[in-house]
């Protein structure tokens, strides 16, 4: 056990599922795995372990922000041994092409935050995903005929909506070629390269910053299913 996570040596499974949202861990675990279990509740960030077509996997909710998944990411890749997270959450569109729902695939991540200063590099860090999980989930989403795109995500500390810099702060990252803009995905992939583990974002594009269109709300549960399922089917496929 630690200070975030009651769960015991064994509890989680060697893939994890990382939602934001506790509630979304809790919708994967009821309406997608079979015999799921609640295995941590502390601070209500639920954690189930549940099987998914006879394989066991894991879904814990990460809260907001890098700061928040580091610590989480981080103690599942130290602390339980877990192989890979792969990362189901939402995010801002940047670019005209991302429409409201479709799949974002962050293959890499920028960032304005100083996550990467803890590793005291000369340099500039851009993290990755991992290729394996990347390919496993473009032949799913291809395989049933989701709409998704490939390529850098913004990862912000900064909430688009409230970020004091002014509404349009996005547009030179998106001028650069970031697809989407969420707050996880740089500190989710740089701690798994420092633990040497696998990790992958599959994000739901549900507000276009450049469209201004988004998701009603009726629409925000049944939009993440795609991302849900292709993330599951990625992960039934590395087990």
């Amino acid at each position: 056990m630690t200070p975030h996570n009651r769960a015991k040596k064994g509890d989680i499974a060697k893939i994890v599922l990382a939602p934001g949202d506790p509630l979304r861990a809790k919708l994967v675990a009821e309406k997608f795995l079979d015999q799921s279990r609640l295995v941590t509740d502390v601070r209500n960030v639920l954690g189930y372990t549940g099987l998914y077509k006879g394989k066991e996997v894991s879904v814990l909710s990460t809260g907001m922000g890098g700061p928040s998944i580091g610590i989480y990411s981080y103690e599942l890749y130290n602390e339980y041994e877990v192989e890979a997270i792969i990362r189901i959450g939402t995010c801002g569109g940047l670019q005209s092409e991302v429409g409201v729902g479709d799949l974002v695939f962050a293959m890499t991540a920028s960032t304005d935050s100083a996550w990467a200063h803890q590793y005291n590099l000369k340099g500039t860090l851009s993290p990755c995903c991992d290729s394996s999980l990347l390919l496993s989930s473009i032949q799913t989403a291809q395989d049933r005929g989701f709409t998704f795109h490939a390529g850098m995500v913004f990862s912000s500390d900064l909430f688009s909506s409230y970020n004091a810099l002014g509404e349009d702060s996005w547009r030179q990252w998106a001028r650069l070629g970031a697809l989407a803009q969420d707050m996880e995905t740089y500190a989710l992939y740089s701690t798994a390269a420092w633990s040497k583990k696998k990790a992958f974002s599959i994000l739901t594009m549900t507000d276009s910053c450049v469209s201004k269109e988004g998701l009603a709300d009726t629409q925000r549960i049944p939009a993440l299913y795609p991302m849900i399922e292709t993330a599951l089917e990625t992960a039934w496929g590395m087990l």
